[in-house]
């Protein structure tokens, strides 16, 4: 296959005459590796929930887009992000999810670190019984940190560590939802849930952005919720969605709902909002619940879709928790033909990445023009350091 640059200069016209991205950005390996850098590594991405590690020592090792990485709770209680290597040959130091009780111990040659990332112990460094060595500054050889960030309980990293800070980069998202600014609670092992797709990552992003395709995907949902209850939400080079304007709230056999978030807005008695945060991370919010859905990307046609419900309190009834989880599942899976579909689209040589409607696929344009001023800055960047 031709790895030279795909032709973007269609993606970025105006709606009415702008194409989508190639068939190539959601078949190629090495487009998928040129957006890994670009479009993810780069910014502020999505890994997992603070949820996964709640306790001081809680560890879950992960792996980013082929990056083995480790998910820690320090022993002051802060969530660490770390590349899950020794840094003396480079091993695996944790395999499975655990409690660092003391150290965390690489099994190779036992090097050890401490939760927050610190090289504490190197034995027989300097051979048999000489613990340390002139040419091993431990200082220096702490675990490598990954830039971190909890917000609406997701955890945001960025791997290149060149993003602005999460602040300023979602500046305008955070002023957006700043009533939403409060605790919130996961739900447990109940109120999380994955998929696996068939499907480009970027995929799931353009469908989550529009509502064009709730009357025929989600009649369930359009039922109550219709088309023309809902509107764009479009800010241009940040995030895209759509919002409603008659959210119902779920009840239980008895009537009952979940509390509300204190002191918001009678905006949100009726309203929902559902947003991507640019790049992965598909984000809904609620009167009484929220939920994050990561995107964790697995190749150029695979995804694994990270599905986790939030509440205002801790203490949320099991049955109703349990029901509304069972919903958002049968609402999510109802997009997974959609999806495949399109992938599979995406192998008609002659497509030429498909036109969008000018007056209800604006989100996702916006989000097709995102990933090509991304992938243009980033090939601009390399050519200057040739």
């Amino acid at each position: 296959m031709d790895h030279s640059p795909t032709d973007l200069s269609n993606v970025r016209r105006p709606i009415a005459q702008a194409h989508g991205l190639p068939n190539a950005h959601y078949t190629d390996a090495a487009v998928f590796e040129e957006e890994k850098h670009a479009l993810l590594f780069d910014t502020w991405s999505g890994l997992a929930v603070a949820a996964d590690v709640p306790d001081i020592g809680d560890a879950v090792p992960l792996s980013f887009l082929g990056m083995p990485l480790l998910l820690v709770r320090d022993r002051q209680g802060t969530l660490r992000v770390f590349q899950n290597i020794c840094r003396h040959r480079g091993m695996i130091l944790v395999s499975e999810p655990r409690k660092i009780e003391g150290a965390i111990r690489c099994p190779y040659h036992s090097w050890c670190y401490s939760t927050d990332g610190k090289l504490v112990s190197t034995p027989h460094v300097g051979g048999p019984g000489q613990n340390k060595h002139d040419g091993i500054d431990r200082a220096l050889l702490g675990l490598i940190e990954v830039r971190s960030h909890i917000w609406m309980g997701v955890v945001w990293i960025n791997v290149s560590g060149t993003a602005p800070a999460f602040e300023d980069a979602n500046a305008e998202l955070l002023k957006r939802w700043s009533e939403f600014d409060k605790p919130i609670f996961h739900g447990g092992a109940d109120s999380c849930f994955q998929l696996e797709v068939n499907c480009n990552w970027k995929l799931a992003v353009e469908n989550y952005c529009e509502s064009y395709h709730l009357p025929w995907v989600h009649p369930g949902l359009n039922s109550y919720s219709r088309l023309e209850d809902h509107y764009h939400i479009e800010e241009k080079g940040l995030f895209a969605g759509q919002g409603t304007h008659v959210y119902r709230q779920l009840k239980g056999e008895n009537g009952d709902v979940f509390p509300d978030f204190e002191g918001l807005s009678d905006t949100w008695d009726t309203a929902a909002e559902y947003i991507t945060a640019f790049p992965n991370v598909l984000l809904g919010v609620h009167r009484d619940h929220t939920f994050a859905i990561i995107l964790e990307p697995q190749g150029p046609e695979k995804t694994r879709e990270h599905v986790h419900l939030f509440y205002t309190t801790p203490d949320t009834d099991d049955a109703l928790r349990q029901k509304n989880a069972q919903q958002w599942k049968e609402v999510f899976v109802e997009d997974v033909f959609v999806v495949e579909g399109m992938q599979r689209g995406r192998h008609a040589v002659s497509f030429d990445g498909g036109r969008f409607s000018p007056a209800m696929d604006g989100p996702t344009h916006l989000f097709h023009d995102w990933v090509a001023g991304r992938l243009n800055a980033r090939r601009q960047m390399d050519q200057a350091a040739e």
